[in-house]
Parts: C-alpha cells; structure tokens; sequence
C-alpha cells in the first residue's frame, strides 16, 4: 500500500529543567505521532545538556498520514526510585512537512531548536529535532506498541544502591575550605 515515512532524527535537548532530588538527571524521550509510539535510549544530562542523536521511523499509509496534524515529544527524567519524572514536551505541527514532501516526494528539515513547554505551560529549554520525510513510498505497517510504557520493569535494589552511591557523600559530612599557602605561613 502507497504511503509515506517520516523519520525523526531527534539530538539534544539544552536548559531542560532537572526533576531529580538525588542524583544525576537520566532523560529519555516518548516520541508520539498518530496512534505510534516511539522511546529513545536514557541519556545523562551533563552541564544543563543531554545528548541522543537517535532516528525513528514513522510509517503511515496515505489516508492515514493525511490525517496527522502533529508529533508529540514527552521528556522524562529517570527517577531512582519511581518510573519517570515529566519534564516538559513539545508538539511540531507536521502540515507543512507532510504537505511540501507530498507535492516534491521528498522533503528534509534541518534540526531545529523547539521550546520545551512545562507543566504550568511556561517554557524552559530547548530541543533539537530533524525531519525527512519521503512519498508515494510502499509501506507495511507493522503494528508495533512500546510495552515498555506501560510495564517497566522495577530496577534492582543493587541499582538503586549503585546510583544511591554515586553522590559524593564525603562532601556532605567532611566539607573543606582549600587555604592558601600565605595563610599558612601567617604567624600571629
């Protein structure tokens, strides 16, 4: 059946807000387009950043991908002991990709920033995602839903205790001024 792909090639995400009480942020990402759900890899935010550089694909038939209106991006923070913190999404509205890569066949978007809209529907971050997407393209659908949405497993106690670890504890009981060399030399 003649359809359409459209891959979302989904790289970073800068100034997203960090859930986490303990611990370093562990983001992933819920990508929803349609009635087809996609995660990504968790990535550790380090400096306010966090990295994926992954591709998903997106395979609709014509009537179906003539209905879309939007892809839906779910950021979630890994949270120690609890399935994941929301951290903000963001929703692009495919018509002019869908319309433009319809009449030329193909069509790609170089990754653009988008903001990350929070819970109280203020902003805070951004996320960088690229689009390519081909038509007229025979597609079959597989009928493929993300389980692990609704079942993630619990992690290990041992995991919890690794990552529980990982906090420089030492800093908490034992802080330290660093002193100079003059001031140890000072006599009164």
């Amino acid at each position: 059946m003649k359809g359409g792909i459209l891959e979302v090639l989904l790289v970073n995400a800068e100034g997203i807000k960090h859930t986490n009480l303990i611990g370093k942020p562990r983001y992933y990402v819920i990508l929803q387009c349609g009635d087809q759900t996609h995660k990504s890899k968790t990535s550790v935010g380090k400096n306010e950043k966090s990295f994926w550089n992954e591709k998903f694909k997106f395979k609709f038939s014509f009537l179906e991908w003539r209905k879309l209106s939007y892809l839906k991006l779910r950021i979630m923070d890994k949270e120690i002991f609890s399935e994941g913190g929301f951290v903000g999404e963001t929703l692009v509205h495919l018509g002019g990709i869908l319309t433009e890569g319809n009449d030329k066949g193909f069509i790609e978007v170089q990754p653009s920033l988008y903001n990350v809209v929070l819970e109280d529907d203020t902003y805070k971050g951004e996320i960088k995602i690229g689009f390519k997407f081909t038509a007229n393209v025979e597609v079959q659908k597989k009928t493929r839903v993300c389980t692990e949405l609704n079942k993630q497993k619990p992690e290990s106690i041992y995991g919890t205790l690794f990552s529980f670890w990982r906090i420089p504890w030492l800093k908490f009981f034992f802080p330290y001024k660093k002193t100079s060399s003059m001031d140890d030399q000072k006599l009164f």
